[in-house]
Formats: C-alpha cells, sequence, structure tokens
C-alpha cells in the first residue's frame, strides 16, 4: 500500500501493513478511515440508513438499495409547501391575546369595588341577530352573564398588550354619574294645514268598492265638510274673502323682491295671528357617553409596566382595523374596531348598586404625561404621573325592555 503525503490519513492495522490481504490507497480529502483492521466500507453504499438527505423518502425495504420513490418525496414536499403558505395567510388574519390588565397593582378582594372593561371583537346586527333590522327586545347589545377574570394576585396579569380579547381592570372613578336622555322636538301645524290635511284625509278614505254613485257621494262630503270647517275657523265668508286677498297681496310683495307673511300682515292690521298648534313631539332615542379620568402614579417597576400595557391596549384596540376576519373583504376595506363591555362590579360580582352599560365604543382616549404639569421620569424613562381620559359611546339606546330583568338601578 502507498500512502501520500498530505492524505490527514493514517493507517491503523496490524504493523501497518496490508489488511487480509488487500491493498489499500487512501486519496487525498477522502475522508476515509481503516476501522479495526478490515478495509472501510461506505455505510450508505449498500444500505439504507435512516437520517440521509430525504428522509422519510428513502425506502427502507432490504430489498431496494438507493432508490427514492418519487411520490413519497413529492408529498413531502406538499406538505412543506402547504404548511408555509399557512403560516404566511395567518399574519394577514386577526390575531387574538387575552388576559388581564390591572391598575393599581395590588391584589383584590371579596370587597373591592372597581370598574372591569372586556375587549370584545365587534359583531354586525346581521351577525348578532341574523337580520340587517335590529330588535330591541333581542338583547344583543346587552352585556350578557358575568366573565371571570380569574386570579386576583398579580402573578395572574398579563405580560403583554391585549388584542382582541382580554380585560382591564380599573378602580371606580372618583366621580360616577349615569344620564339617560330621550331627543324631543317642537312641531307646528297651523289650522288652515290642519283642515286641508283633514279634508284630504277623508276624500281619500272613500270607498270606491261600494260603486260608483255611492263613491261619488263621500268625495263630495268630505270636500263640503272641509270647506264648511274652514268657513267657520276664520270666522265667514268675508274673512275668508280677506285672508285670499292678503295671500295674493304678499305674492305680489314676493315677486317685486319683498319679504312679508300672511301672519305679519294679520298682525299689524289685527293683532291676530293663526294658531300655530305648539306640541312637543317625540323624536327619537339618543346614545349615552360614558367619561373616565384616571390619575396613574405608579409606584413600582411591575406597576409602571401594567399602565404602559393598559394604555397600548386600550390605543390598539380602539383603532380601525385592515386585517380582516372570516367572512371580511381584502385590503381595500377597513374594519370596524373592537367593542368595550364595561362593569362596575365588586369582587367577583356585578356591583349591586351601580348602573349598567351595553356594549361601546371607545370614542376618545387622550393621554397625559405630565400630570403634575411638569416633564418628571423614572430611571427607565415612566413618568411619575399621568392622566388617562377615556370616553365611550353605546352602540344602541336604552328602551324600557331593557329594565325588565335588571336589577339595582339598572341602565
Amino acid at each position: 500500500m502507498a500512502n501520500r503525503r498530505g492524505s490527514g490519513v493514517k493507517n491503523r492495522g496490524r504493523e501497518g501493513g496490508n489488511f487480509s490481504g488487500i491493498q489499500q490507497q487512501n486519496v487525498r480529502g477522502s475522508g476515509a478511515k481503516p476501522r479495526s483492521g478490515a478495509p472501510y466500507v461506505n455505510p450508505n453504499a449498500n444500505s439504507n440508513k435512516r437520517g440521509s438527505a430525504f428522509n422519510g423518502g428513502v425506502q427502507t425495504s432490504p430489498n431496494t438499495i438507493d432508490k427514492v420513490d418519487p411520490q413519497q418525496y413529492d408529498s413531502r414536499r406538499d406538505r412543506n409547501k402547504t404548511r408555509l403558505n399557512k403560516g404566511r395567510n395567518t399574519q394577514s388574519q386577526r390575531q387574538s391575546r387575552g388576559g388581564v390588565l390591572r391598575y393599581p397593582y395590588q391584589a383584590l378582594t371579596a370587597h373591592t369595588d372597581y370598574l372591569q372593561i372586556d375587549i370584545v371583537e365587534y359583531k354586525s346586527v346581521k351577525q348578532s341577530s341574523g337580520s340587517l333590522i335590529s330588535n330591541p327586545a333581542s338583547g344583543n347589545r346587552r352585556i350578557q352573564g358575568s366573565k371571570v377574570v380569574g386570579s386576583t394576585r398579580p402573578r395572574g396579569l398579563a405580560t403583554k398588550a391585549l388584542l382582541n380579547n382580554g380585560s382591564i381592570l380599573l378602580p371606580i372613578p372618583n366621580s360616577v354619574q349615569d344620564g339617560n336622555s330621550v331627543d324631543y322636538g317642537s312641531s307646528k301645524l297651523g289650522n288652515l294645514q290642519a283642515t286641508a290635511a283633514s279634508g284630504i284625509r277623508d276624500v281619500m278614505d272613500a270607498d270606491f268598492t261600494k260603486g260608483g254613485t255611492q263613491y261619488v257621494d263621500d268625495v263630495t262630503g268630505a270636500i263640503r265638510n272641509a270647506a264648511k270647517e274652514f268657513n267657520e275657523g276664520v270666522g265667514g265668508g268675508e274673512k275668508a274673502a280677506d285672508l285670499l286677498k292678503k295671500q295674493l297681496t304678499t305674492q305680489a310683495v314676493g315677486m317685486l323682491g319683498g319679504n312679508i307673511t300672511v301672519d305679519q300682515l294679520m298682525a299689524r292690521e289685527n293683532g291676530e295671528v293663526f294658531n300655530p298648534n305648539m306640541e312637543l313631539l317625540f323624536n327619537g332615542p339618543t346614545l349615552r357617553n360614558f367619561k373616565f379620568s384616571y390619575k396613574m402614579m405608579p409606584r413600582s417597576e411591575q406597576e409602571a409596566e401594567q399602565v404602559r400595557l393598559i394604555i397600548r391596549s386600550f390605543k390598539s384596540n380602539m383603532a380601525v382595523k385592515t386585517k380582516a376576519s372570516s367572512g371580511q373583504g381584502g385590503s381595500f376595506f377597513l374594519k370596524t374596531p373592537n367593542v368595550f363591555n364595561l362593569r362596575y362590579r365588586t369582587g367577583n360580582q356585578d356591583h349591586p348598586f351601580l348602573h349598567k352599560f351595553k356594549q361601546c365604543f371607545l370614542t376618545d382616549i387622550s393621554v397625559n404625561y405630565t400630570g403634575e404639569a411638569s416633564h418628571m421620569t423614572y430611571a427607565d424613562g415612566t413618568p411619575v404621573s399621568m392622566v388617562m381620559d377615556l370616553t365611550f359611546k353605546e352602540l344602541e339606546p336604552i328602551y324600557d325592555v331593557d329594565y325588565e330583568d335588571e336589577s339595582a338601578v339598572g341602565f
């Protein structure tokens, strides 16, 4: 056997000679090393070993040698491609990260009063009720049930900002108040308009199915009654003629650029005006607003971290969404932000006296990082004092049916 200088291969057989009568030649860079006095054999030459380059793609049957199954290899490649595509698609979908954040950092007790704010993804009227029409009696926007926030100890608090889920616990604000209102407006209906409207309605109510003669009689009678009512209301035929002249006068003055009404002429001539029949009428319900102000002064590093996460969670969950959820469109559309469920709580129960909330949007948040009117921070940059103002607005008005199953003061 001849050893080439620099090959990096050493012969380790007996007396440095040939092995079993077989002459071996070591080639530079081959990496082959004779072992135990036997010639070196490539382990992958005539056997299939686990952990080869195509792990799972090489047939392990003893009847085949160094043969790759194309179908098995293609199947594994397709599975890997599907896994990669699935990972890319989830990045464009909404993520969810729940937990509990709390200020102050101290543990709650069974008698602690606080405000619990749950973050919930928005559902439209169609998604909630299956119809485009909102049914006030359905209570879709009422806060159903009682979400348990888990352990009240600090060790159970979240270490990351909440996203599309989770709860924020804040102390009862210094000013606790609610206000319910309904929209009313004044309405005017002059006697002339009321008489004309009544006569037209009587004409429309005439039943033509009773025959032509009866229909004509009903229409004629409706017109006659309206004329009689008008004549009596204005005070006779002469007064009616005078009103007609005043109406023509105002129209003539208007053609010349003037602006005068029949009421103004009557007030100047006779000191009288038409009775406006003013009345306060119901226009519709209103939506309630709730404002909260919190002055936060972190007393420890853990509490400062909770304050930071609370502010970030409010900001991120009130922001307009660009990532779609199931059934929504692509990048051409913006999505509705999350809603918030607010509840006054005592321990693990709803507060026995204070008012209730319906689902709310967070319409405004403002944070003053100089709560003491001067810029002061801790060593890590956390402001010493901060004031956070929150403004919530309910998604649905308050109806009478909302008080049927509620205790305490209700909504």
